[in-house]
C-alpha cells in the first residue's frame, strides 16, 4: 500500500509540475503580446489589470487543453502527429475568448483586447509544443542527461534508410539506456545516398558493409527493413560473417506500423529470417466466416503444428475449442499458454489417445464438434521404420476411426494435416500418411462430412526436426552431423504452414488433398552452414559439419509437385489442389483390411508393410 501511494504521489507531481511549466507558457505569451503590442511599453490600463484579464485567458485556453486531451500526452513522445491537438484546442480557445471579449464587462479589466488576443494564440501554440519539444531533445537528444551517454557505447550500423530504419534510429537515440549509437545507415537506393536520416548519414550501399564496419568501428548491424527479401538476409549475414559482426533484425512489420517497436524487441537474426518469404495475401474473410462462432476440435493440439492452429483459430473467434492431446505435458503447455491469455472463448483440454475409439465416441458426443482438424500422428521417419506396425495404427486405422466418429456425430469439415512425404511414397511414415489420405477420401462419399486433407514440407522448429537438433549441438560446440552433402528439404514456418491450412481448409468443398506452394528447396548442408554463421562461429572451422549418411526411409529429395500436370490451381497463389485419382471403394476396404492385419502383428516388418500397403499408394 505504501508503495502504491508513493507510486500516485509521484504521478500527480509529474501532472502538477506539466500544469506549472504550462501555465508559465501562457503567461509569458500573455506578457510577450501586450510588450509586442505596445512596444514594450506598459499598457494605459496598467499591468494590474492585465494580470486580471490573464485569469480569464488562463481559464479558457487550460480547458481547451484539458478537452482536447492535450495534458494527457507524455512530453517526451509529443511529434508532429499531436500538432493539430494543440492548434485545435487554442484555436477553440482563441474563439471562446473573442466571444468573451464581446460579451463580458470591462469595469474589472477582465477583458484582454482583440489583438492580443491573436498575438497570444499564436505564441502559445509556438510557446507550448516548444517546451515539449525541447524536453523531448533534452532526454532523449544526442545530449541527453543520462550516465548510460558517459558509460561504455556500442556502435550500430543500421540496414535499410527507409521509414523502418527512420523508426529504428530514433527509438535507439531515445533509448540512451542501451547504450547503442547508430553510426549510420546502409541503403541500396540511389536516391538516398549521402542522405540524412535522424541526424545519421547513408554511408553506401549493402555491400560496403565491411568497408563500413572497419572505418566506423562497428560493433553490430540491425536490418532495419520492414519488409525484407530472403536473399537481402543471407546477404546481411555473410557481409557480417566477413566483417566478424553479429547481425540482428527489427520485429515484424505489424510491430513498426503500429508503433510498437522498442530496443529490446530487436532480435538476433534466426533461420526462419532467412528461410522465410514474402508476406502472404491471405483472405482472412473466408477463414473467420468458416471457424468463427464455430465449435473446432483440434487432435495433437500440443504439438508445434497443433499448438499453433489452436492461436490462430481462437483469433477467428470460435464458439469453443476443444485440444485433444496424449501427452500430458503438452497438453499442461499449451492449456496453460491459453488461459494465460485471458480470452473469452471457452477452451477445454481433454488427454486422449484419438487410437481409443470409445474415449473419441464420448468426446464427439459431448462436444459436439462442428469442425475437426486432425494434427496428431507419428511423424518422424526412422522410429517409423523400427515400428511399422505402430505407424500404421496411429496413422492409417486411427485417422480412419476418427473420420468415420466425424460422420457420425454430424461434423461439417474435417481437415487432415498431412505431409510432403506421402508423394511416392518410400518411408513407413510416408505410406501410412498416404494411405490415411485414401481413407478420408472414401468417406467423403457418403456426403455428411468434407474431408480434405493439406500436405505441405517440413516446419521450422518443429520438435523433432533438423533446426533445434543444429541448435543444439552448436550451443555445445559440437559437429553438425548432416546426413548428405545433396539432401534438400522443403521448409516453410509455422506461422505460414497453419495460415496455409486454414485457407485451406475454406476452400474445401470435399475430397480434396491440397498441396502447398513450398517455394524452394534449401540444401540442408547450406542450412547448417548459415546457422553456424548466425550463431557468431565460422562453418568447417570453428563447428565441424559431419556427414553421416542417408538414415532409413529417407529420399534425397521430397516432392511437391505443383506443375500444371499434377495439380490445379486455386483462389490462392500458394494452395494447389492435386489431381491423384480417388481410390474405388472396395480398394479401399481391402486396404483397411491389410491395415488391421499388420497393426495386429507386433512383429510387421518394414518390408512386409512395404509389400503390402506400397500397391495402394499411387
Amino acid at each position: 500500500m505504501k508503495q502504491e501511494w508513493k507510486e500516485r504521489a509521484s504521478v500527480w507531481a509529474s501532472r502538477l509540475g506539466c500544469y506549472l511549466v504550462d501555465t508559465a507558457v501562457m503567461a509569458a505569451a500573455y506578457l510577450t503580446a501586450f510588450l509586442l503590442r505596445f512596444d514594450f511599453q506598459e499598457p494605459w490600463w496598467g499591468w494590474r489589470r492585465v494580470a486580471l484579464s490573464f485569469v480569464t485567458v488562463w481559464v479558457v485556453q487550460g480547458l481547451a487543453l484539458a478537452l482536447f486531451g492535450c495534458n494527457r500526452l507524455l512530453w517526451r513522445y509529443v511529434s508532429v502527429g499531436d500538432v493539430p491537438r494543440f492548434i485545435g484546442a487554442i484555436g477553440s480557445s482563441t474563439f471562446g475568448l473573442i466571444v468573451l471579449r464581446v460579451l463580458l464587462p470591462n469595469q474589472h479589466g477582465i477583458r484582454p483586447p482583440f489583438s492580443i488576443i491573436l498575438f497570444n494564440s499564436i505564441l502559445v501554440v509556438g510557446g507550448l509544443l516548444g517546451v515539449r519539444l525541447l524536453w523531448r531533445f533534452l532526454v532523449d537528444g544526442e545530449f541527453a542527461w543520462d550516465a548510460a551517454r558517459r558509460g561504455k557505447v556500442r556502435h550500430v550500423l543500421l540496414v535499410g534508410a527507409g521509414s523502418a530504419g527512420n523508426l529504428v534510429a530514433r527509438e535507439l537515440r531515445r533509448q540512451s539506456a542501451k547504450r547503442l549509437v547508430v553510426v549510420g545507415f546502409l541503403d541500396d537506393d540511389p536516391a538516398k545516398q549521402q542522405a540524412t536520416i535522424q541526424g545519421h548519414t547513408v554511408l553506401g550501399r549493402i555491400e560496403d558493409l565491411p568497408v563500413a564496419v572497419r572505418k566506423y568501428a562497428v560493433e553490430e548491424v540491425i536490418v532495419s527493413m520492414a519488409r525484407v527479401p530472403r536473399d537481402v538476409i543471407r546477404r546481411v549475414v555473410r557481409l557480417c560473417e566477413r566483417a566478424h559482426v553479429p547481425a540482428r533484425i527489427v520485429p515484424g512489420y505489424y510491430e513498426l506500423i503500429e508503433g510498437s517497436l522498442t530496443a529490446s524487441k530487436i532480435r538476433n537474426v534466426d533461420v526462419a529470417d532467412l528461410l522465410g518469404r514474402e508476406e502472404m495475401s491471405l483472405d482472412g474473410r473466408a477463414v473467420v466466416e468458416l471457424f468463427g462462432q464455430k465449435r473446432v476440435l483440434v487432435t495433437g493440439a500440443g504439438g508445434t503444428i497443433g499448438s499453433e492452429l489452436v492461436r490462430q483459430i481462437l483469433r477467428t473467434g470460435p464458439e469453443q475449442v476443444i485440444m485433444v492431446e496424449r501427452s500430458e505435458n503438452a497438453l499442461y503447455e499449451i492449456e496453460r499458454e491459453i488461459r494465460r491469455l485471458g480470452l473469452e472463448t471457452p477452451v477445454v483440454a481433454l488427454l486422449a489417445d484419438i487410437g481409443e475409439r470409445p474415449r473419441m465416441s464420448a468426446i464427439f458426443g459431448q462436444y459436439q464438434p462442428q469442425i475437426v482438424v486432425h494434427a496428431a500422428a507419428h511423424k518422424h521417419v526412422p522410429l517409423m521404420e523400427l515400428n511399422p506396425a505402430e505407424a500404421v495404427k496411429n496413422n492409417v486405422l486411427a485417422t480412419r476411426a476418427l473420420g468415420e466418429l466425424a460422420v457420425e456425430h454430424g461434423v461439417e469439415r474435417f481437415v487432415f494435416i498431412s505431409t510432403d512425404k506421402a508423394v511416392k511414397p518410400v518411408s513407413v511414415m510416408g505410406i501410412s500418411k498416404r494411405l490415411a489420405e485414401v481413407a478420408l477420401q472414401d468417406l467423403n462419399r457418403r456426403k455428411r462430412t468434407r474431408f480434405s486433407a493439406v500436405r505441405f514440407g517440413n516446419v521450422l522448429d518443429s520438435s523433432g526436426s533438423v533446426v533445434p537438433l543444429f541448435r543444439e549441438q552448436i550451443r555445445k560446440g559440437e559437429a553438425v552431423t548432416v546426413t548428405h552433402p545433396d539432401m534438400t528439404r522443403y521448409f516453410m514456418t509455422i506461422s505460414e504452414a497453419v495460415a496455409l491450412v486454414l485457407q485451406a481448409a475454406a476452400l474445401a468443398q470435399g475430397g480434396e488433398i491440397f498441396v502447398l506452394d513450398m517455394g524452394e528447396p534449401v540444401k540442408i548442408v547450406e542450412l547448417a552452414e548459415e546457422m553456424i554463421a548466425l550463431s557468431g562461429l565460422r562453418p568447417h572451422e570453428d563447428i565441424p559439419i559431419v556427414f553421416t549418411g542417408i538414415r532409413p526411409g529417407e529420399k534425397l529429395f521430397e516432392e511437391l509437385d505443383v506443375s500444371e500436370r499434377s495439380a490445379y490451381k486455386t483462389g490462392h497463389a500458394r494452395i494447389f489442389i492435386s489431381n491423384i485419382r480417388e481410390p474405388e471403394p472396395k480398394d479401399v476396404q481391402e486396404l483397411l483390411a491389410a491395415c488391421a492385419k499388420i497393426s495386429a502383428d507386433s512383429g510387421a516388418t518394414v518390408d512386409q508393410v512395404r509389400q503390402v500397403l506400397g500397391g495402394w499408394c499411387g
